[in-house]
């Protein structure tokens, strides 16, 4: 008698499970309607399927907000970096200018011409390096925030999310782009959990 009423029960959870899938499927392929057609296209039916399926038991709605809070993490932190490099570019000109001035004042009138010269060597050499300086820190942003989508997609891809995998080809980006916003917008209608119903 125990092992039918657990039949019974394992049957139910099937198809509590069947329904909650088909729920987040309905719901998935609704969501698709808003995306640009170019990208309706390429989520197929068994794409849409596939990410009901990993969406079922709540734990992709999870790492997905994991992710975001690492990525707005690594966002502000990368900021924060570019704005005191900024600030430090701010306080070097206004030490030079000041530095200027002040060996401005005390140069004798038929000197100038000279001391101004070098003076405007100085800046531009200044100038230089403060351009390297911020077009080195950009480059560092650049790769730092391209590791972070590289992780992402890994991570995605081992929990079984499809559509994802690591690729830097742009159109991919962008499909991934749009199904990690389909998962958003399904968690923000409120159905993250397995026995959540939409």
């Amino acid at each position: 008698m125990e092992r039918y009423a657990g039949a019974l029960e394992e049957a139910a959870d099937g198809a509590r499970q069947q329904e909650r899938h088909y729920q987040l499927l309905s719901a998935l392929q609704s969501l698709v309607k808003e995306l640009p057609s170019s990208f309706q296209q390429r989520l197929s039916y068994t794409t849409l399927s596939d990410l009901a399926l990993a969406l079922l038991d709540g734990t992709v709605f999870e790492i997905v907000q994991g992710l975001l809070e690492i990525q707005h993490l690594t966002e502000k932190s990368l900021y924060n970096q570019r704005l005191r490099l900024q600030n430090e570019h701010r306080v070097l000109r206004q030490s030079l200018r000041q530095k200027h001035q002040e060996a401005q004042q005390a140069c004798r009138p038929h000197n100038l011409p000279v001391l101004q010269a070098a003076q405007q060597r100085e800046q531009e050499a200044m100038e230089h390096r403060i351009r390297e300086e911020q077009r080195a820190m950009d480059q560092k942003i650049i790769l730092e925030l391209d590791r972070k989508v590289a992780d992402q997609q890994s991570t995605l891809e081992k929990a079984g999310v499809a559509g994802f995998y690591v690729t830097t080809n742009p159109q991919e980006l962008t499909l991934q782009m749009n199904l990690l916003e389909l998962i958003r917008k399904l968690q923000q209608r409120g159905c993250p959990a397995g026995k959540a119903a939409l």
